[in-house]
């Protein structure tokens, strides 16, 4: 049995390496030279990011992706494959299809800026996963729709497609999301649409906040963008903002929805009511069913923050695949995404479960975090916030 298939997304990351820079608001300046250091490069989106992630915390894991007939697809294949030559047996080729490549601006105290050549992800489809590969899996997990234009063209029927035969086969379903670019399609889709043909086949969602702001709660995106802009955004978030999004996710039939929250942690609520969710479903469903907390981050040196969101996924899968409840594998996810940002590259920083857990049992501090609002509470052990809505 295989533990995980991580779907959809892949390209390469081309990261320059950027010193210190006195006016970060400044750095991308017209006519502007600034001068780098070495380049790493990297296999990146969800389907690298995740899958990887997940095979160096010990998952058995394939990876299911498009490329296409250039040699950005030979060096895709090269790098995964030095990670694993099982990794890369149900890659598909997009003949005659550009392969996708991301250039990764992430200079340091700055987030990141991507500049993206979707390429074969456009084309991803059905077809590419196969029901035999569906068979054999514990979980199947795809992400980055929004960067996938088949994903969405069709106001979800394609995405719901793919997620309900996965669901039949008995696999439990995760779905991960990347933000839509306003200027695009992507931006201009009808995400409510496509998550309420979708979610209803998805047991574990994990977007982000500002992700699943922009899909399903516009207009609270569009007044904190005026307010604070895009970079602060997170910082403004209030409990009560998270627990109407998880409303609204759960209206589209969300059941198990972890919110990430970059810098502030991870935002997990359930549903009241958990059944049939696959072979790789979390151990004591009880335990899981009504539950809202809010995990701090563990304390760490950034040195880059690519891949971050996508390995705080792996670790939260890894979890529940481990048959962790959900405080541990909350504490799981935050662990694995504090251990990717101190690597410049999206999953070098990421170490063995093992390592990981001792490193977490063997007194790991805790980034500072206030959260002052009625009905939450915190509890130093396990060192986490319980909100008004979970029920222990």
């Amino acid at each position: 049995m295989i533990d995980a298939v991580v779907a959809g997304h892949l390209c390469v990351d081309i990261i320059p390496q950027i010193p210190p820079i006195a006016d970060p608001s400044n750095f991308l300046a017209p006519g502007r030279l600034t001068e780098t250091g070495g380049m790493v490069l990297s296999t990146g989106g969800s389907v690298s990011n995740t899958g990887l992630a997940l095979h160096k915390l010990g998952m058995d894991v394939r990876l299911v992706a498009r490329l296409g007939q250039d040699l950005i697809a030979n060096l895709t294949r090269e790098i995964l494959r030095s990670h694993g030559e099982r990794l890369i047996e149900q890659l598909t080729v997009g003949y005659g299809e550009p392969s996708s490549y991301t250039i990764v601006i992430n200079p340091p105290g700055v987030d990141r800026t991507f500049l993206h050549c979707p390429g074969p992800n456009h084309t991803f489809g059905p077809e590419d996963i196969s029901d035999e590969l569906l068979d054999q899996a514990r979980l199947f997990h795809l992400g980055y729709p929004p960067l996938m234009r088949r994903m969405y063209a069709d106001s979800g029927e394609t995405l719901s497609a793919i997620y309900r035969r996965a669901q039949e086969r008995g696999v439990t379903t995760s779905l991960d999301m990347s933000m839509p670019d306003p200027t695009q399609a992507s931006g201009k889709a009808d995400w409510r649409a496509v998550l309420g043909a979708t979610l209803p086949y998805v047991d574990v969602f994990v977007p982000s906040a500002e992700e699943l702001m922009f899909m399903l709660w516009r207009e609270r995106y569009d007044e904190l963008n005026r307010a604070v802009g895009a970079a602060d955004m997170l910082d403004a978030l209030a409990p009560d903002d998270l627990a109407c999004l998880a409303e609204r996710a759960f209206e589209l039939g969300s059941k198990i929805l972890a919110i990430k929250l970059g810098h502030r942690g991870l935002y997990l609520r359930t549903a009241s009511a958990l059944a049939d969710m696959g072979r790789g479903a979390p151990a004591h469903l009880d335990e899981w069913t009504s539950r809202e907390m809010w995990m701090p981050c563990f304390q760490v040196q950034v040195v880059g923050t690519v891949g971050a969101g996508d390995c705080t996924i792996a670790g939260f899968l890894a979890g529940i695949l481990h048959g962790q409840g959900p405080v541990a594998a909350a504490t799981s996810a935050t662990a694995v995404g504090a251990c990717n940002v101190e690597a410049a590259d999206a999953t070098s920083g990421v170490r063995s479960w093992e390592e990981t857990q001792a490193r977490i049992t063997g007194g790991w501090p805790r980034a500072a975090m206030a959260l002052d609002a009625p009905g939450w509470r915190w509890e130093s052990f396990p060192g986490v916030f319980f909100g008004p809505r979970d029920q222990r």
